[in-house]
C-alpha cells in the first residue's frame, strides 16, 4: 500500500525546545523509528511535514540580521526551511532503513505548490508567522515594511500573510517517477513553497499554503491508500476540553462534515486536519487517520486514531 504521512511540529522539534540542531537531531531518530518501521513492512512512504516554528527562527534570525545581511522573503524563507528540515528528516529515515537491512532510500525534493492569483486569501491575510511583537515595535515594522499585523491572544501583535488553497504541483513529474522507483520521498514541506503562474513563469508569493491541506492534495496525486495526519492526540475529540469531552473512533464523510460545519474543530488547531481528511477522502474514497506518532503503525494495520471514510484496516 501507498500512504502519505503529515508529520506535525512536535515530531520535528520538542515543544518549548530552543530550536538546536542536536535537539532536532534527537527528535527526527524518533521519528523515523515507526516510519522505517512501515517502509519494513511493505508500506510505500511519501512525508510532508510542519516548518512553523523553523521557519519562524529564520525570520527572526533575518530581523536581527537585516542591517548587515539582505533579507529573504517568505518564498525563499519557505525553501530554505524545507531544504533544512527535509536533510535533517532523511539522514535519520535513511539510518533508519540501514539499520534494518533495507535497500529503500530516502530523499529531499523542494517543492513548489501552485495557487491561485485571484485566491480570496491574498485579500484576507489570516496566517500568522515570524515572532510576537508589542504594538508599538509592531507599528514600526508595518510602517517601514508594509507588513500587516494582528493582535494574538496573548495581547501581542504578529505578522499575518494569505493561506491560499494549493493547486498542483511544479514537481509531480519527477515526484511520481521516485516514488514508483521504490523510494521514500520528503516532499511538500511547510505546505510547499507557494508560487503563482503567468505567460508559463512562476513566481514565488509572500504567502503560506496549509500543510495538511497540501498533504491531501499530495496524496490524491500519488493516489495513495491512506492518509495520515499526525498530531499531539491519539485521537481526535468531540466536546474538546469540556465535561463532554468524548473520543471519536470512526467517522463518516457525512459526519465529520457535520461535526466540521457546527465548530466542533477550531480553525486554529484540528479544523484544518479534518478538513484536510475530507478533501482526500471526496477525491479518493479511500480512508484518512488522525493520530499522533507513536500510534502510527497500528493506525494503518490495526485500529489506532480517528478514521475518516474508507473501509478500515488493512492486511499486513
Amino acid at each position: 500500500m501507498r500512504a502519505v504521512v503529515a508529520l506535525g511540529g512536535n515530531a520535528l522539534s520538542p515543544p518549548g525546545a530552543a530550536g538546536t540542531v542536536a535537539e532536532m537531531r534527537a527528535a527526527l531518530r524518533k521519528t523515523a523509528e515507526p516510519l522505517a518501521d512501515l517502509v519494513g513492512r511493505g508500506v510505500e512512504l511519501v512525508i510532508s511535514h510542519g516548518n512553523g516554528p523553523q521557519v519562524g527562527r529564520i525570520l527572526l534570525q533575518q530581523e536581527y540580521a537585516a542591517d548587515h545581511v539582505p533579507p529573504m522573503p517568505m518564498d525563499v524563507c519557505g525553501a530554505e526551511s524545507q531544504g533544512q528540515i527535509g536533510y535533517l528528516l532523511v539522514q535519520a529515515l535513511d539510518s533508519a532503513l540501514r539499520r534494518r537491512g533495507l535497500d529503500t532510500r530516502a530523499l529531499c525534493l523542494v517543492t513548489q505548490v501552485v495557487v491561485d492569483g485571484r485566491d480570496p486569501a491574498f485579500r484576507r491575510p489570516t496566517k500568522p508567522v515570524g515572532p510576537s511583537y508589542p504594538r508599538p515595535e509592531a507599528q514600526r515594522i508595518a510602517h517601514e515594511t508594509g507588513y500587516v499585523f494582528t493582535i494574538q491572544p496573548d495581547k501581542l501583535w504578529r505578522r499575518v500573510v494569505p493561506s491560499p488553497k494549493p493547486v498542483r504541483f511544479v514537481e509531480e513529474v519527477p515526484l511520481l517517477q521516485v516514488i514508483e522507483a521504490g523510494h521514500v520521498v520528503v516532499a511538500a514541506g511547510g505546505g510547499g513553497v507557494p508560487v503563482v503562474e503567468h505567460r508559463r513563469e512562476l513566481r514565488g508569493v509572500e504567502a503560506v499554503v496549509d500543510k495538511d491541506l497540501t498533504a491531501a492534495r499530495l496524496a490524491t496525486l500519488v493516489r495513495a491508500d491512506l492518509l495520515l495526519i499526525l498530531t499531539t492526540v491519539d485521537k481526535v475529540y468531540a466536546g474538546f476540553g469540556t465535561s463532554q469531552q468524548r473520543a471519536l473512533d470512526r467517522l463518516t464523510e457525512a459526519e465529520a462534515t457535520e461535526l466540521l460545519a457546527a465548530g466542533e474543530f477550531p480553525e486554529g488547531s484540528m479544523g484544518p486536519k479534518i478538513e484536510a481528511c475530507l478533501d482526500f477522502v471526496r477525491a479518493s474514497g479511500a480512508r484518512a487517520v488522525v493520530t499522533s506518532l507513536g500510534r502510527v503503525v497500528d493506525a494503518v494495520f490495526a485500529d489506532a486514531g480517528t478514521t475518516i471514510g474508507g473501509d478500515g484496516a488493512v492486511d499486513g
